[in-house]
């Protein structure tokens, strides 16, 4: 990173650290139980699809639309909600042209939700499924809904990263500056990020070690199959021929993985750095679904809860380094939430990076044992769009599963922001 951009992020961390955001505690606090109220924000179904590895999985021949409508139809069909009920939908998607809504709407109406249903598509690059998730239940708590579907999809075989940026206005890049650091590709601000906070190449390789471990060890015990919806798809071999599968396990987990392998690579992004394809969140392909209401509309159709929404926060942290905003997100919303960090039972951070995730979790002195439980995209993937509905569903499905109840899905974000959502599981 060139100084200037250096300076330039610390003085931009200074002042967010110097702000109110609360720093990395992880002593409990007695958190007396929240009344239940009937104008709580609920989720009433969470599911999604297996995630494919991009380019070479099982869904690298399937349209993005073709991986939406199966979730949305399963909130149609397994949800208990009326489908008339259903005022609006938000789907979190970022490489699809035009923003993706005229096709996304059209995957409603091919899903059995009503016309009298709206939708809009929301891109907040990598947190885009959470924010349509915060969208959704910002509409509920201010009564403007009082039934709404958040999802997120994303297809990188089909879509390159290219095209959710679109044509430049090269006028705000040419004097350099945070505006141009918007354009400094992930790996390199990963590269920033290990350099700039002293993460070694080896800490980095036993992180995405781990992420496989555990994902491995949740696949081969059964633990996804709660939140897996199969779906059936048609694949194209290398001679062009199809055959139909059904998709019902992540495809991107190495269960053997190993340090020893791992450090064998080479870096990926730059010379002599310490990113390289195994310490990284995959490129991927899925689709995820939450179905949320008020508690009194959930009791009205006596419905089972699987939990409830308590808090969002999203910050703005400088481009160069955009890696850091779990760092800052996670405790903004859980000081939102009325809660500390150490009353959060489980974290889901997206490993974009095994720098970045390694650092918050670091900076915010989380016991690695509560953090991404199942495996995070390093093993999993990362299909932009979908990945903060995904978590969603990991999070309270594994809450409930485990008998816990506070969860945090949070993420970095491209440009430079940080996201991050607190849960009660029920």
């Amino acid at each position: 990173m060139e100084s200037s951009a250096l300076n330039r992020a610390q003085r931009v961390l200074g002042h967010v650290q110097a702000s109110s955001i609360p720093q990395g505690n992880i002593v409990a606090t007695s958190v007396a139980a929240k009344n239940k109220a009937d104008d709580d924000v609920v989720i009433v179904y969470a599911q999604r699809t297996a995630i494919g590895k991009s380019g070479r999985g099982s869904f690298k021949d399937t349209h993005w639309t073709d991986l939406l409508v199966p979730v949305l139809k399963s909130a149609v069909e397994k949800s208990g909600v009326n489908p008339k009920d259903i005022e609006d939908v938000q789907v979190g998607t970022v490489l699809a042209a035009g923003g993706g809504a005229t096709q996304a709407r059209m995957a409603s109406l091919a899903a059995g939700i009503p016309e009298t249903a709206a939708l809009a598509t929301t891109n907040r690059q990598c947190s885009s499924g959470l924010q349509a998730f915060a969208n959704i239940a910002g509409a509920i708590k201010t009564g403007t809904i009082k039934v709404g579907i958040a999802a997120g999809v994303e297809s990188m075989s089909t879509h390159n990263m290219a095209d959710g940026i679109g044509n430049l206005n090269t006028n705000l890049t040419k004097n350099g500056g945070a505006a141009a650091d918007c354009l400094i590709p992930m790996g390199i601000t990963s590269e920033n990020v290990a350099a700039k906070y002293g993460l070694s190449r080896k800490e980095q390789d036993e992180f995405a070690v781990l992420s496989n471990q555990k994902a491995a060890a949740a696949q081969k015990n059964g633990l996804f199959k709660d939140e897996i919806i199969p779906i059936t798809v048609q694949v194209k071999d290398k001679d062009g021929n199809e055959k139909t599968v059904t998709v019902s396990q992540d495809e991107g987990i190495r269960a053997d993985t190993t340090f020893e392998g791992l450090s064998k690579l080479k870096p990926a992004f730059k010379q002599g750095g310490s990113t390289t394809a195994g310490n990284s969140s995959q490129t991927s392909d899925g689709a995820a679904v939450v179905v949320a209401m008020t508690r009194a509309e959930a009791k009205k159709r006596g419905l089972p809860i699987l939990g409830r929404f308590l808090s969002y926060a999203v910050v703005g942290v400088p481009p160069n380094i955009m890696g850091v905003g779990p760092r800052y997100a996670i405790p903004a919303a859980v000081e939102k939430a009325g809660l500390s960090l150490g009353d959060i039972d489980q974290f889901e951070i997206n490993e974009a990076f095994a720098s970045q995730a390694l650092w918050s979790v670091k900076e915010l002195k989380i016991p690695m044992e509560k953090v991404n439980p199942l495996g995070g995209a390093i093993a999993l993937g990362h299909p932009l769009g979908c990945t903060g509905t995904r978590q969603i569903a990991t999070l309270l499905h594994h809450l409930r599963r485990t008998k816990k109840r506070f969860g945090v899905v949070s993420m970095c974000i491209g440009t430079g922001q940080g996201a991050a959502g607190v849960f009660e599981a029920e």
